[in-house]
C-alpha cells in the first residue's frame, strides 16, 4: 500500500510567527478594486473601438468583461473561504487538482501573468509621466544593446531602454521597497491611492455626463443609427469582437489577488468574499459610467493624425490616452496635464497592489518545495522578501521587452486558462470534499459558475484563432508547457517542515 502523501506545510494555518493580519474589509476591498484599476482603463477604448467600430460595441465589450469578472469572483467567493492561505489561487488549483496544476498555475503567474501585469502597467505609468515630461518618450537609446526578435509563438519583441522604460524600472523598485517595510506599509498606501484614484475617475465620469457633454460627439454616438453603428454581425466580425476583450479583460484583471493575501486577511472566511463581490462591482459600475463618459465628450470615429482631440476622437487618441484626451476636451490644455497626474496616482497604486500579492504565492509555492526555498521565509517584517525581491527582478526584465500592448496580449490568454481551471476546481471540491466546512457558498451554483466557464473558454478560443491575438495566445500555452518539466524537477526538494520562517 501506498505510503499518505506527506502534509505539505502551507496546508497549515500561519503560525503566530507568520504573517500579520493587518487587512480589515476595507482593505480588502481597496485591494481587489485598487489591483484592478490601474491604466487599462484610461488606455484600452481606442483600440477597442478601432477593432469595433461602433458605440453600442464598444460598450458591450466593458459589459462582457464585467460579467466575466464578476462571475469569476463569485465563484471565487467560495474557495477564498475555505481555504483563506497565503497563496490564494495557487493552492485552489493545488487543492482540487493536484500539486502539478497548482505548480504551473504559479509557474505562468511568475513568468508573465503577475510579472506582465506588473511591467505593462510600469510602462503605462511611463508614458503617462510623458505627458507631464515629454522628454520621457518610448524612443530606445541607441547606446544601450537593442534588438527585435520573435517568440516561439510569432510575436514581436522589442528588446531595449528608453526614458519610459526607465521610469518603469524605477516605480517597480521603490514600490518593492515598501512593501519590504511589511504589510502595514504597503496596505496604507494601497488603500490611500485606491482612494484617491476612485475619486479621480468618478470626477471624470461626473464632468464627461454633465459640462463637458460635446454636441459633436453626443449627435455622432447617439444619433438615428450611429450608436449600433450600422455593424454587420459576422463570424469574422464575432472574432474580432472576442479579440477586442483582451483590453477590457486586462484592464479588469487582477480581482482574484486578495486570495493571495489571503493569510493577512482579518476574518477572511467572512471578508474575502464580501471584498471579492464588492471590489468588483465597483469597478465594473465605475469602467462603463467611464466609456458612457468618453461616448459623451469625444465621437468614437475619428482620424488618424488629426491636430484636434476632437477630431483624433476615441479611435485614435494621441499614444491611446483616451483619458487624458476626454480631459483635454473638459478642461481645455491643461485637462491632459491634469489627468495624467491622476493616471500616475492610479497606476502607482495598481502595482503596489500586484506587488504585495504576487509574493505571497512564491511563498506558498516554496513552503511546498517548488520554489526557491528563501521564497517560503518571512524577513525581520513578515513579508515574503526573497519572492519581493525575484519578482521585481524578473518583472525588470519583462520591462525591457515589451510594449504596454504586447505585454498584456500575453498576460490575459495564460490568466484566462487558469480562471477556467481554478472554477472547473470549485465543481471538483464539490465532489471530493462535500463535507467540508464552506462558510460562502458560491452563489448560483452550478448554473453561474459553469456560465463564466464556458464565457472565459469562448474568449480563450477566440484568442486563439484571431489574427492579431495568435501569436501571442500559442506564446502562452508554450510557457506554461515548458512549466511541467520544471515541475519535476523542483519537486525533488522537499517540503519546508518549520514552523517559523
Amino acid at each position: 500500500m501506498a505510503s499518505p502523501a506527506p502534509k505539505l506545510e502551507s496546508e497549515e494555518p500561519e503560525s503566530s510567527g507568520g504573517f500579520v493580519k493587518a487587512l480589515t474589509l476595507t482593505d480588502a476591498t481597496m485591494l481587489v478594486a485598487g489591483s484592478m484599476i490601474g491604466s487599462g482603463i484610461f488606455l484600452v477604448s481606442a483600440d477597442i473601438a478601432r477593432s469595433v467600430g461602433s458605440p453600442l460595441w464598444l460598450m458591450l465589450a466593458w459589459v462582457a468583461a464585467g460579467v466575466i469578472t464578476m462571475l469569476g469572483a463569485l465563484s471565487y467567493g467560495e474557495l477564498a473561504a475555505m481555504y483563506p492561505r497565503a497563496g490564494g489561487q495557487y493552492v485552489f488549483l493545488r487543492e482540487s487538482m493536484g500539486p502539478l496544476m497548482g505548480f504551473l498555475y504559479g509557474w505562468t503567474l511568475f513568468m508573465v501573468i503577475q510579472t506582465g501585469t506588473i511591467a505593462a502597467v510600469a510602462v503605462a505609468f511611463g508614458r503617462f509621466l510623458g505627458v507631464l515630461w515629454p522628454a520621457i518618450t518610448p524612443d530606445r537609446y541607441s547606446w544601450f544593446p537593442q534588438f527585435n526578435f520573435t517568440t516561439p509563438g510569432g510575436g514581436p519583441v522589442e528588446f531595449g531602454l528608453s526614458p519610459q522604460r526607465i521610469i518603469a524600472l524605477i516605480t517597480i523598485w521603490i514600490l518593492t521597497w515598501i512593501n519590504l517595510r511589511g504589510v502595514r506599509e504597503g496596505k496604507f498606501v494601497q488603500t490611500t491611492l485606491t482612494l484617491v484614484k476612485t475619486g479621480a475617475l468618478l470626477l471624470l465620469i461626473a464632468l464627461g455626463l454633465t459640462v463637458g457633454r460635446n454636441a459633436v460627439a453626443v449627435s455622432s454616438n447617439f444619433g438615428a443609427g450611429a450608436f449600433s453603428g450600422g455593424v454587420t454581425i459576422t463570424s469574422a466580425f464575432m472574432i474580432a469582437f472576442g479579440a477586442s476583450l483582451v483590453g477590457s479583460l486586462f484592464a479588469s484583471d487582477a480581482w482574484n489577488n486578495v486570495t493571495f493575501a489571503a493569510a493577512e486577511v482579518r476574518n477572511p472566511q467572512r471578508n474575502l468574499p464580501l471584498a471579492l463581490l464588492l471590489g468588483t462591482g465597483l469597478v465594473t459600475v465605475l469602467y462603463l459610467l467611464a466609456n458612457v463618459a468618453y461616448l459623451n465628450v469625444l465621437p468614437l470615429h475619428g482620424v488618424k493624425d488629426a491636430s484636434t482631440v476632437l477630431a483624433r476622437g476615441i479611435q485614435y487618441a494621441t499614444q491611446d490616452r483616451v483619458g487624458s484626451a476626454a480631459a483635454e476636451m473638459i478642461f481645455g490644455p491643461i485637462g491632459g496635464s491634469l489627468m495624467a497626474a491622476a493616471i500616475l496616482v492610479s497606476t502607482f497604486g495598481c502595482n503596489n497592489g500586484l506587488i504585495l500579492s504576487g509574493a505571497r504565492v512564491y511563498y506558498a509555492m516554496a513552503r511546498d518545495g517548488l520554489f526557491f526555498q528563501g521564497a517560503g521565509r518571512l524577513n525581520k517584517n513578515r513579508v515574503p522578501a526573497v519572492g519581493l525581491i525575484a519578482q521585481s527582478i524578473w518583472t525588470s526584465v519583462l520591462c525591457l521587452t515589451g510594449t504596454y500592448g504586447q505585454l498584456l496580449n500575453y498576460v490575459i490568454f495564460a490568466a484566462l486558462i487558469f480562471y477556467v481551471f481554478t472554477t472547473i476546481g470549485l465543481f471538483i471540491l464539490r465532489s471530493k470534499l462535500p463535507d467540508k466546512e464552506r462558510p460562502y457558498r458560491a452563489l448560483g451554483y452550478p448554473v453561474l459558475p459553469a456560465l463564466y466557464i464556458v464565457l472565459a473558454s469562448v474568449v480563450a478560443v477566440v484568442l486563439l484563432i484571431s489574427d492579431t491575438t495568435r501569436a501571442q495566445a500559442l506564446s502562452g500555452l508554450v510557457i506554461v508547457a515548458i512549466g511541467i518539466p520544471v515541475y519535476f524537477m523542483w519537486r525533488k526538494t522537499e517540503p519546508m517542515t518549520d514552523s517559523k520562517p
